[in-house]
């Protein structure tokens, strides 16, 4: 037990020194620029940014519940400080960074880490793109020589001004800092080094050396020149709400970045109470030790994944670099323009304004709350954006679900079809009812009801219809896809019994099992064109209920596969009625290549005489189609075995067919008492299974990917009675596992 866990110690710190220290230093560069900046932004002392850095990194990291992820003080909350900080000043704003972490710390022991998730996306995303306005709008003041305002609007108006005015050098600063930034990712070589701190090192080089005048970031005393958190004097009212609003909004950042995290590696899922909890822990220490408010980032944690970062211990070296850093080399970020820094912060700004959201959010309908978000925090404040983009968010998400839909349409011959989908509520009674009212008297109707819900007014009105129409002479076949909203409602009220579908009655059920029945054709009659008043053949019928019902549903999908096919699994299975693979395979069309023939033969190479059937399929799918695996499927009960224990059908061509088994009947003859539990009939249904993926490996082509590992051969036994599918496993088959979990 020693000897292991010394290996597994050694293992961890050769991984770490590996991965993980190299991941925290590309981290730490980009976070002391961007820490710094927030700080700015926020109207706090620059010490404050690094001060959150630093607990970020180690509180947050060390504790939280991803391994990748990397907290510090974050972009989306500067305007919150920035307002907190202009009403109730610094060390009152550090009292309520310290209050929000007690309230994140509570909400995590809780466990309601989830419920965040329920906060809209398009409202997230929206409050991030107008901070990013935001803060853009505020620094190109600054980028430009002057002051920022006090609010977007005021420094919309007096852009033109600012521009028209001569700063020669805060703009040439602040341009060379924007070009940096944007040429750097663009050439590969140079990406070893993070673009900010590269924009940031130029611009201070390059303004030291031409001796620009431009305003330095001042440190002040550092770490040391911080001061204690205070307690906000004021409305209380006023500061329990900033207290919540800190604690949310950083929360819910910090979940959403720990949700995209998982993403991102392939390591242990995230732990979202846990980091909710570390998250609180963290900004309990921040707001003690004079720092900004702590919150997952996006930008850090995806620099310390893609750096290659494997475990927590990278954002907690990233922690520790920012604060030796600070402590020995302060003086060097004294040299830092903050027209640099602004610039920074603009670019920063501007790329928070993700047009790619937008083009998410379009297809589902969500850009009008983006948009009322973005808008509301640009011109009127953070969290009154904030409120209104939700409550609109609430009002779109009310209105789907009591959105309805009613088609009526003429099939021919006097019927129509009504398809009604979405959720019938009393608010779509007044639209149901008018697309009723155009169905003539005495037609027969096909009412599909593609239902999530349906409540008591709406089921009133419905069935209201139904039986006026059918005293009219009409006829109304009623069914249900996605659940028995009418059908419970019809049985509730105790009425007359419906022609309704049972809730089974689907589309992998046989014909026979269907509630149309239709009479025998006329002897020697099957033409409906020659006998129109016969129903049709139940394969016509049932090809025109796919294109009734599934057709649509399928279109999207098939368009795409129109232009080629790429299976995964070539399938070998029998001919028999009883087997339909994309049922006890759970596969959808283009996922399987396959054959059928009666027993499910794979004749071997060469077979006498020759077959090459089934040879063809096989070369045709291993080479052109690039499948890895093939699968023979027998099954329970098959004629194909029978026919070989007993007396083979005086059929001339099934009997040639039949000698691709001799192989089989041999094996099992040799074997007979093998797996005991089994009647002879179904253990030569299964041995057969075992000969036919060994006739494959007589293909030379065949052979030669499964010596490779390019090509997999499986066998699978299907128990129709039992409706149970078995897999071999080294010449035995054993009942594939259910799916727990539902």
């Amino acid at each position: 037990m020693t000897v292991r866990s010394h290996a597994i110690s050694h293992g961890v710190l050769t991984s770490m020194l590996k991965h993980d220290v190299p991941a925290s230093l590309v981290v730490f560069l980009v976070a002391v620029p961007l820490s710094l900046g927030i700080a700015l932004a926020s109207g706090a002392p620059p010490a404050a940014g690094l001060v959150a850095a630093v607990v970020g990194g180690v509180v947050a990291g060390a504790l939280g519940g991803s391994v990748v992820q990397v907290s510090g003080p974050a972009a989306g909350l500067s305007l919150v400080v920035a307002e907190l900080v202009d009403t109730y000043g610094w060390r009152a704003t550090c009292g309520i960074t310290l209050m929000a972490g007690v309230v994140q710390l509570l909400l995590g022991g809780l466990r309601v880490a989830r419920a965040a998730l329920g906060v809209s996306p398009a409202v997230v995303h929206g409050m991030l793109a107008g901070v990013g306005a935001v803060i853009a709008l505020s620094q190109l003041h600054i980028v430009l020589g002057g002051t920022p305002q006090r609010s977007a609007l005021e420094n919309i108006v007096e852009l033109p001004g600012q521009i028209a005015r001569n700063h020669s050098h805060a703009v040439m600063a602040g341009t060379l800092t924007i070009a940096v930034l944007m040429a750097w990712s663009r050439i590969p070589r140079l990406k070893v080094v993070p673009a900010p701190l590269a924009a940031l090192v130029v611009a201070t080089v390059v303004a030291t050396l031409l001796g620009w005048d431009l305003t330095r970031v001042d440190l002040g005393a550092g770490f040391s020149g911080l001061q204690g958190p205070l307690l906000p004097k004021g409305d209380w009212h006023a500061i329990a709400g900033a207290v919540l609003l800190v604690a949310l909004l950083a929360g819910v950042e910090s979940l959403l970045t720990c949700v995209a995290s998982n993403r991102l590696h392939d390591g242990p899922r995230a732990d979202l109470d846990r980091e909710l909890t570390a998250q609180g822990a963290a900004n309990l220490v921040s707001g003690a030790l004079g720092g900004l408010p702590v919150a997952g980032v996006v930008v850090r944690t995806t620099t310390n994944v893609r750096a290659g970062a494997r475990s927590r211990w990278s954002a907690v070296l990233h922690g520790v670099w920012v604060l030796l850093f600070t402590a020995a080399f302060a003086w060097m970020i004294a040299l830092i323009p903050l027209e640099a820094l602004a610039a920074l912060l603009l670019f920063i700004g501007v790329q928070m304004v993700n047009l790619a959201h937008v083009r998410n959010l379009r297809g589902h309908r969500e850009v009008p709350v983006y948009v009322v978000t973005m808008g509301g925090v640009v011109f009127i404040g953070l969290a009154e954006g904030v409120a209104i983009g939700l409550g609109l968010a609430a009002l779109l998400a009310l209105r789907r679900l009591a959105w309805v839909s009613v088609d009526v349409r003429d099939t021919g011959e006097g019927r129509r079809r009504v398809a009604v989908t979405g959720s019938l509520t009393f608010l779509g009674v007044p639209r149901l009812t008018e697309a009723l009212a155009a169905v003539p008297p005495g037609a027969g109707v096909e009412l599909d009801l593609h239902l999530d819900f349906m409540d008591n007014a709406a089921f009133e009105a419905l069935h209201a219809w139904r039986l006026e129409h059918e005293r009219g002479g009409g006829a109304v076949d009623v069914d249900e896809v996605h659940g028995d909203w009418y059908a419970a409602g019809v049985s509730g009220a105790r009425m007359f019994p419906a022609r309704i579908p049972p809730r089974h009655e689907r589309w992998w059920l046989p014909w026979a099992y269907r509630r149309t029945a239709r009479p025998p054709l006329p002897a020697g009659g099957h033409d409906a064109a020659v006998h129109p008043d016969v129903p049709m053949p139940d394969l016509l019928h049932g090809t025109r209920e796919f294109q009734r019902r599934t057709a649509p549903l399928v279109r999207p999908l098939l368009h795409r596969m129109a232009r080629g096919q790429t299976p995964s699994h070539l399938f070998v299975t029998c001919a028999d009625s009883r087997i339909v693979p994309n049922i006890i395979t759970a596969s959808g069309p283009g996922d399987l290549f396959t054959v059928r023939n009666v027993g499910n033969f794979v004749p071997r190479a060469p077979s006498a005489p020759p077959d090459d059937s089934v040879a063809a399929a096989v070369e045709y799918a291993v080479t052109v189609l690039g499948v890895r695996t093939i699968t023979v499927c027998g099954h329970s009960g098959c004629g194909a075995m029978a026919a070989l224990l007993g007396e083979v059908p005086d059929l001339p061509a099934l009997r040639s067919w039949l000698r691709h088994g001799r192989q089989s009947l041999a094996r099992f003859v040799a074997h007979p008492g093998d797996e005991d539990d089994a009647g002879p009939l179904d253990r030569l249904c299964r041995v057969n299974v075992i000969q036919q993926l060994d006739n494959l490996r007589t293909y030379p082509f065949v052979d030669a990917l499964v010596r490779s590992g390019d090509l997999e051969l499986a066998g699978l036994y299907f128990d129709i009675g039992a409706a149970r599918v078995h897999l071999l496993d080294r010449e035995r088959f054993t009942p594939v596992p259910e799916l727990s979990g539902g």
